[in-house]
């Protein structure tokens, strides 16, 4: 919801506040019209306030998302301003916060659309839950990360935080781990070496070697195991979609409770798994 960014300001500090350059200056003589390579910086800037807001799920003021961005406070407000009247931000008046938009979710509607996520995944996700009774998890790799692009909850009452949108790492999670391992030789390497090793609980791997070594027992095992090295209290257990080189284009995962199963009774999941994960790569387009 659109909102006049004049109330939104009564938040903020008047004196951080620089005047916005006029509307109709004319450029510097020997130039004509905006300068693209200050429009492109400033395309820039709006995407990384966008990125910044993706992980504020209670939203942030703009002062916040200023500092966050390490962007002057006139700039992040103007930005935001522009943002808000497309639909791309939306401002929460009580809170004086800011929230990704609708315009955003539509957007990604359609990447996920045209990757087949939607309409192709999801009936062979559900499919999946019915045989194990638990959570199904579809993920891709964006940079050092995996992204959650599908979900479908178990019929339990726990419910897997890991929602569409989920940025999360490579390193503690079984979808991450099956990433790295099955990714293209040269870019696996790359990985090894530069993926965070990120202490998100007392067994997360924060050794190069040490992960390493995970990486190629997944290789040779063929799925990824996660025993609460992400998130206290869970496990899970990821195989890899392959494309016709034989290299991971997503990963496919079933997400547990540590009290419901046993890491035995997860990998017994790991045949079902490889089922719908070849059925996927044979339909998704592997990009």
């Amino acid at each position: 919801m659109s909102v006049n960014q004049a109330t939104a300001a009564n938040d903020e500090s008047a004196a951080d506040v620089r005047p916005a350059e006029p509307v109709n200056a004319m450029p510097p003589e020997g130039k004509v019209g905006a300068r693209p390579a200050d429009r492109t910086d400033m395309v820039g800037k709006a995407l990384g306030l966008l990125v910044l807001l993706g992980d504020e799920p209670r939203g942030a003021s703009a002062a916040e998302i200023s500092r966050r961005a390490e962007l002057p406070f006139s700039t992040t407000y103007r930005l935001l301003g522009s943002l808000t009247r497309d639909g791309f931000v939306d401002y929460e008046p009580d809170g004086r916060r800011y929230h990704l938009g609708l315009r955003i979710f539509q957007l990604g509607q359609r990447v996920s659309n045209h990757h087949g996520f939607a309409g192709t995944a999801m009936p062979i996700l559900r499919r999946v839950t019915e045989q194990t009774g638990e959570a199904t998890i579809l993920s891709v790799r964006d940079g050092l990360h995996h992204l959650t692009v599908s979900k479908v909850d178990g019929p339990q009452t726990f419910r897997v935080t890991s929602d569409p949108g989920h940025l999360g790492s490579l390193s503690t999670t079984a979808v991450g781990k099956a990433l790295v391992a099955f990714a293209e030789d040269g870019e696996r390497e790359k990985l090894l070496a530069e993926v965070p090793l990120e202490a998100l609980t007392g067994k997360s791997i924060t050794d190069r070697e040490a992960f390493a070594a995970e990486i190629g027992k997944v290789r040779r095992q063929g799925y990824a195991v996660m025993d609460e090295e992400n998130e206290a209290g869970m496990r899970a257990v990821a195989v890899p979609l392959l494309n016709d080189q034989g290299h991971a284009f997503a990963s496919l995962a079933t997400a547990v409770p540590v009290f419901r199963l046993d890491l035995d009774g997860l990998v017994a999941h790991v045949p079902v798994l490889q089922e719908a994960a070849a059925e996927l790569a044979a339909r998704l387009p592997q990009r």
